[in-house]
């Protein structure tokens, strides 16, 4: 594993800093902020990222906008490659909030070269910063985030439902396990994620095949490691919830 810190650009002019750093499985980055803004890409293995009550994947193909200030920490999902971009205060934020960004070839080669230095002296940071600007712009907005409850209970049901997302745990036995009544698990829940216990289960599914299929894992075995009675049932679920089938969302297309 090897982790640097970078010095952050200077946010009384223009500037970029790149930063190259690789994590081993199951790394957890703990919540800090940084004084610029950040993007963040693996171009191996997948991220997720806490921010305020919400949890971001970040599988490869896309990468993660930070602005400048804002708490957030990171878990590794398999040994990840990160290189990363800081651009100063100077830039205005290129997204106001967090989000996840699809990731072209270009802009990758730019985080690349940024981060590894191969070519890139003073004078082609600020042409390259730019660029990048323009291309995260254009980025497809990818709305890959689960919600993190306040509610110890409800965070408890919504971990499991990560760590075991083919669990057939029905709404009545959840309630009687947390100390609610039926009635009132389905108003908690609701107010916690703005879901229902069936929608949060829906997409904490799809959410989590996005860890099993960056690891190299077939749609259909990914169908059933998730808790799909079918692989069909699971790309109509993906297709709804992404707005592609979990090949095509895969191979960036």
């Amino acid at each position: 594993m090897t982790v640097n810190t970078p010095k952050m650009p200077n946010n009384d002019r223009p500037g970029i800093v790149g930063l190259a750093s690789t994590y081993d499985a199951e790394t957890l980055i703990a919540p800090h902020a940084h004084t610029a803004h950040q993007i963040v890409h693996a171009i191996s293995g997948t991220m997720r990222v806490s921010v305020q009550n919400l949890m971001w994947f970040v599988p490869p193909g896309r990468a993660m906008w930070i602005p400048a200030r804002t708490d957030h920490s990171i878990q590794c999902v398999g040994d990840v490659e990160m290189r990363t971009a800081y651009l100063s205060e100077a830039y205005p934020p290129v997204q106001s909030n967090v989000a996840v960004i699809a990731v072209s070839q270009l802009m990758r080669e730019i985080l690349v070269r940024l981060a590894e230095g191969d070519g890139c002296d003073d004078d082609m940071k600020l042409p390259l910063a730019d660029v990048l600007i323009n291309e995260i712009r254009q980025g497809v907005l990818q709305p890959l985030n689960l919600p993190i409850p306040g509610d110890p209970r409800i965070a408890k049901l919504a971990r499991h439902l990560q760590i075991k997302p083919a669990d057939q745990t029905t709404l009545k036995a959840w309630a009687k396990q947390l100390g609610f009544s039926e009635r009132n698990l389905i108003r908690v829940i609701r107010v916690e994620t703005g879901m229902t216990f069936r929608e949060l289960r829906r997409l904490t599914r799809i959410m989590v095949s996005l860890d099993r299929l960056s690891a190299g894992q077939s749609v259909t075995e990914t169908a059933f490691d998730v808790g799909f009675e079918t692989p069909s049932a699971f790309i109509h679920a993906f297709r709804l919830l992404i707005g592609k089938t979990p090949r095509r969302f895969m191979s960036g297309e």
